[in-house]
């Protein structure tokens, strides 16, 4: 998942302001930038630098696809009731028409193919696995 990806330094401060994906282009330059800093990471074997680029990649999909179906990236009509505030869901709340923005959404399936490289990674599974034997 994404979890954490806005937490943990060094690694937000680094990729952070590389991700970006109003358009195809500007989605081709930051995953393509990305995705050579988690080969960056491979090379220096540093598995949680590793992680954390490939959750910006998937970040970078699922908030261009939050952004193809929703113009204004509100997915759910009205306020989030205040003892819902922290949580995620619609809590009871209406989700808004998903008018599907073109630029946007191949914005997504650019990060989604990087994404999906860096996933199938080799390298990334078996450090991945090993780290969830480890941590859990």
């Amino acid at each position: 998942g994404e979890m954490g990806v806005l937490l943990v330094r060094p690694y937000k401060d680094e990729i952070l302001p590389h991700w970006r994906f109003k358009t195809p282009d500007i989605a081709r330059e930051s995953s393509e930038k990305i995705y050579a800093m988690f080969l960056d990471y491979k090379a220096a074997n540093d598995f949680i630098g590793m992680d954390m680029a490939r959750k910006f990649l998937q970040m970078g999909y699922t908030r261009a696809r939050r952004y193809a179906n929703h113009s204004g990236g509100k997915k759910y009509n009205g306020p989030v009731p205040d003892d819902k505030k922290g949580q995620s869901g619609a809590h009871g709340r209406e989700q808004l028409p998903r008018p599907e923005d073109p630029v946007k959404a191949e914005s997504a399936r650019i990060f989604y193919a990087k994404y999906l490289q860096a996933r199938e990674d080799a390298e990334y599974k078996t450090l991945r696995k090993a780290w969830q034997a480890k941590w859990g």
